[in-house]
Order: structure tokens, then C-alpha cells, then sequence
């Protein structure tokens, strides 16, 4: 069984045929995915998907490319948190792809998000894009390495995730992985720890290859794991055991 452990399928792509995506989970054998949380806004559809499915789980945050919307303060997120259907604090981070001038507010709440990650003991979700060095740096000095988490749909360099593991997190990878020049992220899919190894799809982006410009959605997460498993030169089977302990181990939570 594998895990999704990055999805949005509250998004329409997703959300419009869930009946569908749900059986294909079954059929490709993706037996639970974390749906991510990205706005305070939209945290009530994604709840919603948690509480109706044994299979699905929840996160609460408020993504970094999110600027006309309601912002979060430590005390909300972590009231949020409370819930038991949710396992972690994010999708948080930084994202200066999009906002080039750097803002001020993307870190401070960054920094909001990983005080309430430590208050209510649930690992972060890490979103960084061209933004590597204040990412680290910022969970560096607000001691991120308490809680822990991890760093969803990596594409840095190996350094950044020697870093990020350092600080006690996990690296995860997307369809990405699966792309022919993505070279890089090969290299780092091959050189890291098994045991510190998340697969996700970040649905309905990112689809891989061989489904590459159709919509993403948590079966394909199969075509990520089977891609690490012949990097590594590996059985998937044994990708599919480790990623899916990992996650159980980083979120504390049992899957049957």
C-alpha cells in the first residue's frame, strides 16, 4: 500500500469526480492521502473530505502564494490543529517564484506557522520555490527541528536537503521525479535515506510521466514510487513499505 502524502482534491479538477478518484486510489493501491490545507478560506472543504473518508486526513495552513485572504495567527492554527483528522501545520513556506520582491509578510508567516506547529506538537508541511536559503534559515532560527516535518515536492539541491534532513525532516517527491531532465532531483532521489522518503502528487498539479498534461489525482502517486525504485535499484515493493512507515512515523498514525 502507498500513501499520498500531498494532494489537493478539494480543488474542482478533483473535487468534481471523487466518487472516481477514490476507486482508482483503490485499484492502483494508494490506501490514504493528506489533503493539504492551503487557506483558512477553503480549510472547511478540506475538513469536510476528512471527516466523510476513513482514507483521507487533513492539514491546516495557509499557503505562501496566498496573499488576498484571511491570515493566520498562531492561536487559530493551533485550535485548528485540534482536530483528529488533521495531521499536520501547512502547506506553509516561502514561494519568491511568484513574489519577487521578496515580502516581509510570507516570512513572518512562515514563522507563525512553525510556532504553531511546535505549540501543537503536528509536523509542517514545507513549501519552498527559489526561496531555499530563508526557508532554512527561518526554520533554523525559530528551532523547527522540535516538531520536525517535511519538505513537500522537493526540487533543490542536495545540499538543501542535507539541511532539511538535518533539522530532522523528511524529503518528499513529487511527479517530478518522473520528468526526464530533472536530473537533479534524480540525483537527491537516489542519495538520501530511504527511511527519510515521502512520495506524493500535489494533485491535481504535477502529473507524471507517463500521464503528463491530463490531470494529477493520488492514484498516480505509483508512478512516483516506481520511479525512486529504479533510481535506487530497487523492488517498488520495498519503496511502497518504507514511504508508507515513513509517513505513519512522521505523522504518528497507523494505516490499515
Amino acid at each position: 500500500m502507498l500513501v499520498d502524502s500531498h494532494c489537493h482534491l478539494d480543488f474542482s479538477e478533483l473535487a468534481n469526480r471523487l466518487d472516481q478518484v477514490l476507486e482508482s486510489m483503490v485499484n492502483a493501491k494508494v490506501g490514504a492521502a493528506l489533503c493539504i490545507g492551503v487557506s483558512l478560506e477553503r480549510l472547511p472543504s478540506v475538513m469536510a473530505l476528512a471527516e466523510a473518508h476513513e482514507n483521507l486526513f487533513a492539514s491546516v495552513g495557509v499557503h505562501p502564494e496566498q496573499h488576498e485572504c484571511a491570515e493566520p495567527d498562531v492561536e487559530t492554527l493551533v485550535r485548528l490543529a485540534g482536530h483528529h483528522r488533521v495531521l499536520g501545520i501547512g502547506e506553509t513556506g516561502l514561494d519568491y517564484y511568484w513574489h519577487k520582491d521578496r515580502p516581509e509578510w510570507q516570512r513572518d508567516r512562515f514563522r507563525v506557522h512553525i510556532r504553531a506547529a511546535k505549540a501543537s506538537r503536528k509536523p509542517l508541511i514545507v513549501h519552498t520555490r527559489e526561496a531555499a536559503d530563508d526557508t532554512l534559515r527561518i526554520m533554523r532560527e525559530e528551532n523547527a527541528a522540535a516538531v520536525g516535518g517535511v519538505m513537500h515536492c522537493f526540487t533543490e539541491t542536495q545540499a538543501v536537503a542535507d539541511e532539511a534532513l538535518s533539522q530532522g525532516f523528511y524529503i518528499s517527491f513529487s511527479g517530478i521525479v518522473t520528468f526526464k531532465n530533472a536530473k537533479q532531483i534524480k540525483a537527491v532521489a537516489r542519495s538520501i535515506p530511504l527511511e527519510r522518503i515521502l512520495v506524493e502528487t500535489d494533485a491535481p498539479f504535477l502529473t507524471p510521466v507517463p500521464y503528463r498534461g491530463k490531470v494529477n489525482e493520488p492514484a498516480y502517486v505509483r508512478h512516483v514510487a516506481e520511479e525512486i525504485a529504479l533510481l535506487r535499484g530497487m523492488d517498488v515493493a520495498d519503496v511502497e513499505k518504507a514511504t508508507t512507515e515513513n509517513f505513519c512515523r512522521l505523522f504518528n498514525i497507523a494505516i490499515n
